[in-house]
């Protein structure tokens, strides 16, 4: 009776550090969750307005509770070649329906669609960027940000293509600079999201229909410095993970080390059901300590 009593005890003893590692696991909790909304380009139509409040009520309802939204960019549907009087009204909506329909701290990337490039309008103050920046209080198009043990660098990628008339992917030189000087003066232990509304990289580019010998990657499409800013990431592997939209579909590339997340439009195809085979929705984004994530796309 004793032998068989010591022997169960013992049993118990080795069965230990095996409820250790699981309790351990279970206490594994993300230090911040990010939504990350791209693409929702908001007008008086097609009942935007409903559906956007709709994916903020939906996104506010998670749990565990959301911390930050990102939003990618295209903001408003679009300032492209319009007048101001439809400019003013679109920004009005959006700052409106944040107001009222949003508690959860927001930060801002400026996408092609939030630019003013009226070539009538070239002489006025408000021409380019500078009044999308003044409505979301940016001093800068690009910046970063610490929060909860992370660095999350937002980056502007859309500028004028060499014609002055339409728009390509990149950094261009004063930018990229500071994107060095933000990296090499960040901790090696500190993780770091990068958020662009072009992607930096994605394979989204060969899914097009009709391709006979070749596919034509266009400038606004993708990065055309991505080799510089894959090699200066490789450089800094705390870099963890890049989000962006543009595209209104959903991919995700890992390249090393690092993962490329294309998210999908809040607006699908601009209001009117989904972009190819991915449905209007957010991404959600768990932060751990160690630098690790999990992420999902989510439709509302």
């Amino acid at each position: 009776m004793e032998r068989r009593s010591a022997l169960k005890n013992i049993g118990g003893l080795f069965l230990l550090p095996t409820l250790s590692k699981v309790s351990l696991t279970e206490e594994k909790k993300p230090v911040l969750r990010v939504a990350h909304i791209t693409d929702v380009h908001l007008k008086n139509q097609f009942n935007a307005p409903a559906r956007f409040v709709r994916c903020l009520h939906h996104l506010q309802a998670q749990s565990p509770k959301v911390d930050l939204i990102l939003n990618g960019g295209d903001i408003v549907f679009d300032m492209n070649k319009e007048n101001i009087d439809t400019i003013n009204g679109q920004w009005k909506l959006v700052q409106e329906t944040m107001k009222n329909e949003c508690s959860i701290p927001v930060r801002y990337c400026l996408g092609n669609h939030d630019i003013w490039w009226n070539e009538a309008s070239k002489g006025d103050v408000y021409y380019g960027k500078k009044y999308a920046m003044d409505k979301l209080q940016l001093v800068k198009p690009y910046y970063s940000l610490v929060q909860n043990g992370w660095k999350i660098i937002v980056l502007d990628s859309t500028h004028l293509d060499i014609d002055n008339t339409w728009y390509i992917g990149k950094l261009g030189d004063e930018q990229l600079n500071w994107l060095k000087i933000e990296l090499e003066g960040t901790s090696k232990t500190m993780p770091i999201m990068v958020m662009s509304h072009i992607p930096i990289l994605t394979a989204l580019l060969m899914i097009e229909d009709d391709i006979v010998n070749k596919w034509t990657m266009l400038g606004g499409d993708m990065h055309t410095d991505t080799a510089k800013i894959i090699n200066l990431f490789y450089q800094h592997p705390n870099v963890k993970l890049c989000l962006s939209g543009h595209l209104h579909m959903r991919d995700k590339v890992v390249y090393n080390g690092v993962t490329y997340l294309c998210n999908g439009a809040v607006s699908g195809a601009w209001w009117e059901g989904n972009r190819r085979e991915t449905a209007p929705g957010y991404g959600i984004i768990d932060l751990y300590e160690d630098g690790s994530f999990e992420e999902k796309y989510v439709n509302y």
